[in-house]
Order: C-alpha cells, then sequence, then structure tokens
C-alpha cells in the first residue's frame, strides 16, 4: 500500500511529499524545505514514522522544488533522479535563488536521469515515468498505476496547468501531453500536484479550462 504525506514549503508554497510502503522504505519528492524550521519539520516526520528514505526524485528543477535537495543529500546520503533535460535548471539554483533574495546551498549532481515509461520500484510500490515537458524541459509525472495516484510536479493543478512562460516552457508542448498521457489515464487517479490542493483525472477533464474542449469553451 501506498502512504504519502505532502508538505507546504517555501516562499512559493511548493508541495513537497514522501511516499512509502507497509515496509517504510521512502521516496522524496521535490523537496522544497528552504529553512532550518522545514528542514526540521521533513527530518522529524521521517524519524517519528521510522521510516527509510531510499529515493530523491525531482520531477522538475525550478528552485522552489529543489531547494532541500542539499538538505536531503546530507540527512540521508541521497542524490537525486532526474531527467536530463532538467540539468541546467538543476545547476543554475544558486543564480537564481540569488534572483529571489533566498539563500540555497547548490544540490549534488544527479545520481542518473531517468527517461519516460522507466519503473522506479519502492519496494512493492511501483512509479512510472510519464515525460510532461512544456511547464519546464523536462518535466515529469510519476505514475502509481496500482493505487492510482499520480505525482504530477507542475503540470497539472486543480483546474489549472503548470505556467508556461519560464524559460524552456511551451503552452502547445504542455497541453498535448496532458491530454495524451494523463487524460487517458483512469478518471479516479488521484493527482498530487506541486502546488495547492489534490484533485482527479476526470475533475480535471470535465473542468480544467487550459486543457482540449474545455479551453475552446472559455
Amino acid at each position: 500500500m501506498t502512504h504519502q504525506k505532502c508538505f507546504e514549503f517555501n516562499l512559493f508554497a511548493e508541495n513537497s511529499y514522501v511516499i512509502y510502503n507497509d515496509h517504510k522504505e521512502a521516496a522524496i519528492i521535490d523537496p522544497g524545505c528552504s529553512t532550518p524550521d522545514e528542514c526540521r519539520q521533513l527530518s522529524d516526520f521521517i524519524k517519528k514514522e521510522g521510516l527509510k528514505p531510499v529515493l530523491l526524485i525531482n520531477t522538475h528543477c525550478h528552485i522552489d522544488h529543489v531547494l532541500g535537495n542539499y538538505f536531503v543529500c546530507r540527512e540521508y546520503g541521497l542524490a537525486p533522479l532526474l531527467h536530463r533535460n532538467e540539468l541546467p535548471l538543476l545547476e543554475s539554483l544558486p543564480k537564481v535563488a540569488a534572483i529571489y533574495g533566498v539563500q540555497a546551498t547548490p544540490s549534488p549532481a544527479p545520481l542518473r536521469f531517468i527517461e519516460e515509461h522507466e519503473k522506479i520500484a519502492l519496494g512493492d510500490i511501483t512509479l512510472e515515468v510519464l515525460y510532461c515537458p512544456g511547464h519546464s524541459p523536462g518535466g515529469l509525472c510519476l505514475y502509481d498505476a496500482a493505487n492510482k495516484m499520480l505525482w504530477g510536479g507542475d503540470v497539472l493543478f486543480l483546474e489549472s496547468i503548470g505556467r508556461t512562460d519560464l524559460p524552456g516552457g511551451d503552452y502547445d508542448t504542455l497541453e498535448q501531453n496532458i491530454l495524451t498521457k494523463l487524460f487517458v489515464l483512469p478518471d479516479d487517479v488521484k493527482v498530487f500536484s506541486g502546488h495547492g490542493a489534490p484533485t482527479t483525472i476526470g475533475h480535471e477533464k470535465l473542468y480544467n479550462p487550459f486543457v482540449g474542449k474545455a479551453r475552446l469553451s472559455i
């Protein structure tokens, strides 16, 4: 069974996730913890639940999703998994942090790059990698088909989508990926986004004003 905990971190109100199985093996997805208090919240939860973090995954590498990479590496010895097209964003973290006036320690280098349709094992949990650029050049979603759960990064939000006006973003690309890779999933798949409240695939197919027929009816 898949369990999860969501934290809202940093000045961008980013959702960081800890997902774990019944054997307490855990994956940390998009750690955005940027202050000592936020880092403590993450580590206290992991300690309280008796978890063993074994994976660090970045759905993409905008600043708000990687501010905690260094902390996770220091505490648990994990380097991030990400798509190769996100590497320039990861390496630009100190420069971008300076622009926003945020303190940031450079992220460790990736452990390795992950590819579309790759299946990442977390014990008895299988996360299928869905490559969904458009918000960023190498944006990923992680799909747990057995438990009908999707960690969508900044691809799809509750009645919204990721912004496409940042470098490497493209609206048409993002919309096409949502239509062909996410909206083909079962309607009752729960979507856990990089910001805001959870949603479902079915809800977004009906009510998301930025995708497909719903967009054309505005």
